[in-house]
C-alpha cells in the first residue's frame, strides 16, 4: 500500500522560496550578469515563482528560459516507454553569464548532469549554480551539490518525492514523500 507523508505546503513554501531569493540576492546583487533557466518538466514553475518575486524584490529585468534535457539524458534509449519531450524556451544566450539552474526535486544527479550537457546548445556560462527545492539525501548516482537548497530530505531508495504545483491544475501546493 502506497503511503504519503506530506513534507511541505504553504505558507512553508513560501517562506523557503524567500529566503531562496535572499540569498541570491546576496550573491547576484543587480543581477545584469547573471540568468535563470528552469528545468523540464516541473522545475520551471518554481523558475518562475523565484524570478516573480526576484522581479519584485529587486524592481530588475532577470533573463528567465526553460530548459528541456530530455534527449541528454543517459537514459533516453534504455526505457521501456518513451520519454515525452517537453519544451525548451531559452531567448538569450548564456555565454559568459552566470546561470543558475532551478529544480524542483535532486537526487540522482542524472537529471542536473543531462542538462549541463543542453546548455552547451546557448553558449559556455561563466559558472553555474544550482538551486533546488529538494534535496533527496543518500541517492546521489553523480557527484552533484546544491548552491541553495531549500529543504534536504533523508530518503530511502524506495521512497520517492512527489512535487504538486497549483500551476499544474492541482488545488494547492504539495511536496509528499511517498513510500
Amino acid at each position: 500500500m502506497t503511503q504519503k507523508r506530506l513534507l511541505l505546503s504553504s505558507p512553508l513554501l513560501e517562506i523557503m522560496t524567500s529566503r531562496l531569493c535572499q540569498q541570491l540576492i546576496e550573491n547576484h546583487q543587480q543581477f545584469e550578469n547573471s540568468v535563470i533557466m528552469g528545468l523540464q518538466p516541473r522545475g520551471i514553475f518554481f523558475a518562475d515563482r523565484i524570478v516573480s518575486e526576484l522581479r519584485q524584490r529587486t524592481g530588475q529585468d532577470i533573463l528567465l528560459g526553460h530548459l528541456d534535457a530530455t534527449f541528454y539524458r543517459d537514459d533516453f534509449r534504455r526505457r521501456d516507454s518513451p520519454l515525452v519531450p517537453n519544451k525548451t524556451d531559452v531567448p538569450f544566450l548564456i555565454e559568459g553569464k552566470r546561470v543558475i539552474l532551478i529544480d524542483d526535486v535532486l537526487a540522482s544527479g542524472r537529471m542536473v548532469r543531462a542538462a549541463l550537457d543542453a546548455m552547451t546548445a546557448f553558449g559556455r556560462p561563466k559558472n553555474i549554480e544550482l538551486l533546488v527545492l529538494i534535496d533527496r539525501q543518500y541517492n546521489r548516482e553523480l557527484p552533484i551539490e546544491p548552491d541553495y537548497v531549500g529543504i534536504q530530505v533523508n530518503t530511502l531508495e524506495s521512497q520517492r518525492v512527489q512535487v504538486e504545483w497549483k500551476e499544474q491544475g492541482f488545488e494547492a501546493d504539495h511536496i509528499w514523500m511517498v513510500d
